[in-house]
């Protein structure tokens, strides 16, 4: 088994366009790949699943206990390669401590690190960086570095000159600057994988440049160990008959995490993909859930789907079973304004979508249900503090505005945005919308708890 972090010096290194040829290209080779991403994030996992062709897992101290992140980990154990890449640079994090950084999940779970520097400008400089790097943590092994983005072959000479004389940190890889790479970054930083046709080509470019770069057998030899991982602890199967639900996956709508869909289906859920923009109707089902993506980029063919949005308007007020995060909720409002256009959507929240230049909501969350959450056990009061707080995160341009004064809340927001910085999750009916993106961790077992109330809406259908 092979395992490693990509990580880097700094944010915009490159570090998540080599982590997709690597993937990509080590999977080729015939290797199975298990990707990991440090942090909240659902772009750079689409990407990394589909240069895998397997789900990636993201690792995420703010959500998960340490034992907990060591059993998400051991999912890679029938893998022949784990490959987790980083977020920000190798010792940045919210903690003054470093206790979240990336080199605290190298630790953690024993990862060399490959460190991806980005060389614009350097020289004789990046010899004292790379000693800092390893003279910071003692713990940490720096197995081998990717210089990125060089100015040629001579710059590449005589960098490698000088980590030679001056380090003893083996240089892997050595990618030139390149246009298309560039472009590469741009479609990375704009486009989910869910949206684009090209997104294979795009990853074959990407694994081409890179597999021709970098020293792949070097990088295997250097990141092996014996030590496997222990199987993942698996959860009965639910023995009551599926649960069908519906959940958008389509260009709009693409933002959903491994574990929680297989925890979804652990607590007896079928899950039944529909698309919201070529679809007339929903599918035959007992619940609906629609995750985040970037529904203001399909302002018109949304809005044009009119049957669709009539019927899971319809469906809402019927009573059906629904949860919709961040894009699921702008989708369910009256409309969407963006560049100056509004269109109209589904209609069943009552307030008006709007989009900012700068983020209204970014980061994590601190959640404390109230009595009027569908899913959590009734408090024994309305007090704030009557249920336990649940870990999310955020990330909106959006902001919902005209909402009546009456609107019903299932979170009370501690810490973060949510809706108007005091209340997230919007209850309608049977439905529940809010900014926060949940996790299936040990704090928030929330698909349970989604399909136990949708199982009891069935057997009760007039609650």
């Amino acid at each position: 088994m092979h395992r490693f972090l990509v990580s880097a010096a700094h944010k915009s290194s490159g570090k998540t366009t080599l982590s997709i040829g690597l993937t990509a290209a080590l999977q080729r080779r015939g290797l199975t790949v298990q990707p990991f991403k440090k942090g909240p994030d659902y772009i750079d996992p689409l990407w990394l699943g589909l240069a895998a062709k397997r789900g990636c897992r993201n690792l995420d101290f703010f959500l998960s206990p340490h034992d907990e992140i060591r059993a998400q980990f051991a999912h890679g154990h029938d893998a022949d390669v784990c490959l987790v890449e980083g977020n920000m640079g190798l010792y940045d994090g919210l903690a003054l401590d470093g206790s979240n950084s990336n080199a605290a999940l190298a630790r953690l779970l024993d990862l060399p690190v490959i460190l991806v520097l980005d060389t614009r400008g350097m020289t004789r400089g990046i010899a004292p960086l790379i000693l800092g790097y390893q003279a910071f943590d003692r713990n940490i092994r720096i197995a081998g570095v990717i210089l990125n983005r060089l100015g040629g072959r001579r710059h590449e000479e005589k960098l490698r000159s000088i980590i030679e004389h001056y380090t003893d940190v083996q240089v892997i890889g050595a990618v030139q600057e390149d246009a298309q790479l560039a472009l590469v970054e741009r479609h990375l930083g704009l486009m989910p994988a869910n949206e684009s046709a090209e997104a294979e080509h795009l990853i074959d470019s990407i694994a081409e440049r890179v597999a021709s770069q970098v020293d792949l057998n070097r990088l295997l030899a250097i990141t092996a160990t014996a030590v496997s991982l222990p199987e993942p602890t698996t959860v009965p199967a639910a023995s009551e008959p599926p649960l069908r639900i519906a959940i958008a996956q389509d260009a709009a709508f693409g933002f959903y995490y491994t574990d929680d869909l297989e925890a979804l289906v652990a607590a007896g859920a079928e899950l039944v993909p529909f698309d919201t923009l070529k679809d007339k109707c929903l599918p035959a089902c007992d619940a609906l859930f629609i995750g985040g993506g970037f529904p203001e980029s399909f302002l018109d063919e949304l809005s044009a789907n009119t049957e669709m949005r009539t019927d899971i308007r319809g469906a809402i007020q019927g009573g059906l079973p629904t949860y919709a995060e961040c894009g699921g909720l702008m989708y369910l409002a009256n409309s969407i304004s963006w560049h100056g256009k509004t269109q109209p959507m589904v209609g069943i929240i009552d307030g008006v979508v709007t989009m900012h230049q700068k983020p209204v909501g970014r980061g994590y969350v601190v959640l404390e249900p109230v009595s009027d959450h569908p899913w959590h056990p009734t408090p024994l009061s309305n007090e704030i503090g009557a249920l336990p707080q649940v870990h999310a995160h955020e990330f909106h341009y959006s902001g919902l505005e005209g909402l009546p004064d009456n609107t019903k809340y299932a979170y009370a927001v501690k810490r973060g945005h949510g809706v108007d910085g005091k209340h997230d999750g919007i209850v309608v009916y049977n439905l529940l919308a809010s900014y926060a993106h949940l996790r299936a961790t040990a704090g928030c077992d929330w698909p349970s708890r989604f399909v136990q109330f949708a199982r009891s809406c069935r057997a009760h259908p007039s609650s």
